[in-house]
């Protein structure tokens, strides 16, 4: 059965963008949170830990995203990894989005129906949510997120973007996996609903 897991970076003090963050300037100022990931020549890492972590990501079936960090990443250019791509919307794309990303799927109907279209995408692989805080809230309110798999970068940001700031109750979390590199600690969580 699928899953759907949250895969983020996160700086120490919890932060997943630097300061002054925006459409013009994803993740800030200063943002070395997907450093860990990358090789020398700055694509995705495919040996040792790293890139283990980056195969997890890349195996995922189909993607939910909020809004802001689907534009904020380009679209990816019109379909994330080859898989069903969803993009959270409270409206749907504009006409220039949707004639430069027909691959990209918008949904405006809930947090609930837009996971279950994602699940039933990835069929026995999991689903990859991307969100920010609020959407990354609107999925644990609803219970909809299953796994959380934090990438926590030993660095202080000192202000941007919080993950969790916006939680509107405590939410359990227990620990499936803990693999501490130099460059990262990665930390898997299973949701407790």
């Amino acid at each position: 059965m699928s899953s759907s897991v949250l895969f983020m970076s996160v700086s120490v003090d919890g932060y997943v963008a630097g300061h002054n963050d925006g459409p013009d300037n994803p993740g800030g100022d200063y943002f070395p949170l997907h450093d860990w990931g990358l090789n020398a020549e700055g694509s995705h890492e495919t040996s040792g830990v790293a890139g283990q972590m980056n195969a997890e990501y890349f195996q995922t079936g189909a993607v939910l995203s909020g809004r802001r960090t689907a534009e904020q990443a380009g679209y990816w250019g019109g379909r994330h990894h080859g898989v069903p791509t969803f993009v959270l919307s409270r409206s749907g794309p504009t006409s220039e989005v949707a004639e430069k990303y027909p691959a990209i799927t918008f949904l405006s109907d809930g947090m609930e129906n837009a996971m279950a279209t994602a699940k039933a995408a990835a069929g026995d692989r999991d689903v990859m949510f991307h969100g920010g805080a609020e959407t990354v809230r609107q999925a644990l309110e609803a219970g909809v997120l299953d796994e959380i798999q934090l990438h926590q970068v030993p660095v202080l940001l000192g202000g941007g973007v919080r993950l969790f700031d916006v939680l509107s109750a405590p939410v359990e979390l227990e620990i499936v996996r803990v693999i501490d590199t130099p460059q990262a600690t990665h930390l898997r969580y299973r949701v407790r609903h």
